[in-house]
């Protein structure tokens, strides 16, 4: 069975095949009706077990035969992340992907669940996937012992065969492995019977992927429970004498200094993982500004156009923040602050196209400012600066729009722009003023008209709102490259000539 159906996205749902869903829109997993329902018409279809590593293995191979991407909807990994997962996936290694804070790990580990095969047979009403030719459980063993080729069979979905753990310090054994449930042994049962335990989420994503978010935060006893899993794939609950041999594949995450430096994962569990594979942050601008356009939501309402040379400006940022002796490194620079800032710029620029009652609306350099409360909740400033967080932030948005204006800009020369400045030219610009002012500017400084259509692009070049927002544009680089004085107050701001 092949592993086509898409990847779970960033809330963690999981859709199913194309077409398939109910009137809510949620994914239908109800399986086909022509797979078997009884042991024996399984026995008859000539379905063979594999393991969950085989079955990675084999949609991993044909993926990558086939030539197509292994993990859906992750961008800037192609020559680093995805040939050494490719290659953990096909040894059959368990896996901790090591990387800070918004470097799509979980992603990466969701992605996994769409290389399962996308229907498994089980044991009807076994709580942890039985495998109907070698169950597992008491529960799965009985009931082939009693019903033989009879015994019914449930499918379930590859969505169904995946656990998630954030680890936290209050995690227990019990949630992972497993508890005696009082309620059974209230019903009757014996202490002893191991129809009193209650499975935990391990045993319960039997035959499947189980993942565990921030593994050293979990308490070193806790660490411990999982060293059987990793190595001898069983689990031991209580004081019962059970031992439940288990299938499944482990993949956990981890910050590198909690990992590496803190000593907070014990070393024999270190030791169990087969692959340690390093995440990292879009490596350039192209890539950020990728990623912020696949996962940025801009509501409706007035139509939004972001300029390309704007998007660059945000991702600039995110790229010069992750090199700021001002930021603390050691708590990273997420990819979720140019996705905020894209959307904070976006909004100011609908909100001021509501009050001036424009039916476009096109971000520019004055909405800039907006970007400093979306940005303070996602960087930590070090010791030094504390207290002048708007600071440090308002001179990387500087140093972005100056790193893109001298990429982008189509000024060869100037010189023809700063000959219309005479004297007593001023050009006032603001994030209240409608695109119409704009047009008076380029009247009034005509050298600014054709690098700004030029700017602007050959479909918006006769958008008044276009034009507006590359005639800042250009008046802001101008000033940073020190051509034009500029006069700022809050996002108002007022350029006049040097001279």
């Amino acid at each position: 069975m092949a592993a086509d159906s898409p990847a779970p996205d960033p809330a963690g749902r999981r859709p199913g095949p194309p077409g398939r869903h109910d009137r809510q829109g949620v994914a239908d997993h109800r399986p086909p009706p022509d797979l078997p329902r009884t042991l024996s018409g399984l026995r008859a279809s000539g379905w063979q077990p594999a393991t969950v590593a085989d079955e990675l293995r084999r949609n991993v191979s044909a993926r990558i035969a086939a030539s197509q991407p292994v993990i859906e909807g992750v961008l800037g990994f192609e020559e680093t992340v995805v040939p050494q997962l490719e290659n953990a996936l096909m040894a059959g290694h368990d896996i901790i992907l090591l990387g800070e804070r918004g470097q799509a790990k979980t992603r990466i580990i969701r992605g996994l669940v769409a290389l399962l095969d996308e229907w498994l047979p089980v044991v009807a009403g076994s709580e942890i996937n039985d495998d109907p030719y070698h169950p597992t459980s008491r529960f799965g063993r009985l009931r082939v012992a009693e019903e033989g080729e009879d015994t019914p069979i449930n499918w379930v979905h590859r969505s169904e065969r995946y656990g998630e753990k954030l680890a936290t310090p209050d995690t227990s054994i019990a949630d992972l492995i497993g508890e005696v449930d009082p309620i059974k042994v209230a019903e009757g049962r014996y202490l002893s019977d191991e129809l009193t335990l209650h499975y935990g989420l391990v045993p319960r994503v039997n035959r499947g992927i189980f993942a565990v978010n921030e593994l050293p935060d979990l308490a070193e006893r806790i660490q411990v429970g999982l060293l059987n899993v990793l190595e001898e794939r069983d689990v031991q609950i209580r004081g019962h004498r059970v031992r439940l041999p288990l299938d499944v594949v482990l993949v956990a995450t981890a910050n590198p200094e909690d990992y590496t430096n803190r000593g907070r994962i014990i070393t024999p569990l270190k030791d169990r993982f087969g692959a340690q594979i390093r995440t990292h942050y879009p490596r350039d601008v192209a890539t950020e500004v990728a990623v912020v356009r696949a996962e940025a939501s801009l509501p409706d309402g007035v139509p939004v156009t972001v300029p390309g040379y704007l998007e660059e400006v945000v991702a600039e940022l995110s790229q010069l923040a992750r090199r700021s002796p001002h930021l603390n490194q050691r708590s990273g620079v997420s990819v979720r602050l140019s996705i905020a800032n894209y959307e904070t710029l976006a909004a100011n620029a609908r909100r001021r196209a509501l009050r001036t009652r424009e039916p476009e609306a096109v971000p520019r350099v004055s909405d800039l400012g907006a970007l400093v409360s979306s940005t303070q909740g996602k960087v930590e400033v070090e010791a030094l600066e504390e207290g002048h967080e708007a600071e440090v932030i308002a001179q990387l948005v500087a140093s972005a729009v100056l790193a893109v204006y001298r990429r982008l800009a189509p000024l060869g020369d100037p010189g023809a722009v700063l000959a219309d400045f005479g004297p007593d030219t001023v050009v006032h610009t603001g994030d209240d003023l409608p695109a119409a002012r704009y047009m008076e500017v380029l009247r009034d400084v005509p050298g600014l008209e054709p690098p700004a259509r030029s700017l602007a692009g050959p479909d918006a070049a006769e958008s008044p709102a276009a034009l507006a927002a590359a005639v800042e544009f250009l008046l802001e680089g101008l000033h940073l490259s020190k051509r034009l004085n500029k006069d700022a107050s809050g996002p108002r701001a007022l350029y006049r000539t040097r001279r």
